[in-house]
């Protein structure tokens, strides 16, 4: 396993790999000795730095969260959801075809191991209201804040 410690306007996050692809996203990480990168987290690294500067809408690095098929169905509708909206989790319960799982999506939602790049912060209540985010409400408000400052972006990378 590759680990790489970057640094965000939401906090440190741990960028964790295995030799093919990204596995998760950890909040509040703290660089360890025994940390080592590879090209795969210095992709990330380097995709998620565009990212806050603004500079980028979508992620091309190569992903494998581990969950099960449910929730990574509903990962994969995650990432349909558009650089700069938000959907709620009724929305996502019918884009998979399973419109009375709000609940199981909000859960699935939760348990996202790679946050910021599968936009699990996008997803708000059927009210319009922010509701949990492993991260803390705060860094959810600072990427949605990011991304509506952003969203005139023409270019994606």
């Amino acid at each position: 396993m590759f680990r790489q410690v970057i640094e965000s306007p939401i906090g440190p996050l741990g960028l964790c790999a295995n030799e093919q692809a990204i596995v998760a996203i950890t909040f509040d990480a703290q660089a360890l000795p025994s940390d080592r990168e590879n090209a795969i987290t210095a992709q990330a690294a380097q995709q998620l730095a565009e990212y806050f500067a603004g500079a980028r809408t979508a992620f091309t690095v190569k992903l494998a969260p581990k969950g099960t098929a449910f929730q990574n169905q509903v990962w994969q509708a995650l990432l349909a959801t558009q650089y700069g909206k938000t959907c709620s989790y009724r929305h996502i319960a019918e884009h998979i075809d399973n419109p009375k799982a709000v609940r199981a999506v909000g859960a699935a939602n939760g348990k996202n191991p790679i946050p910021v790049i599968v936009p699990c912060h996008r997803i708000i209540g059927a009210n319009g209201k922010l509701t949990g985010y492993a991260g803390g409400l705060d860094k959810k408000e600072i990427l949605l804040a990011l991304e509506r400052n952003n969203s005139a972006l023409s270019v994606d990378k």
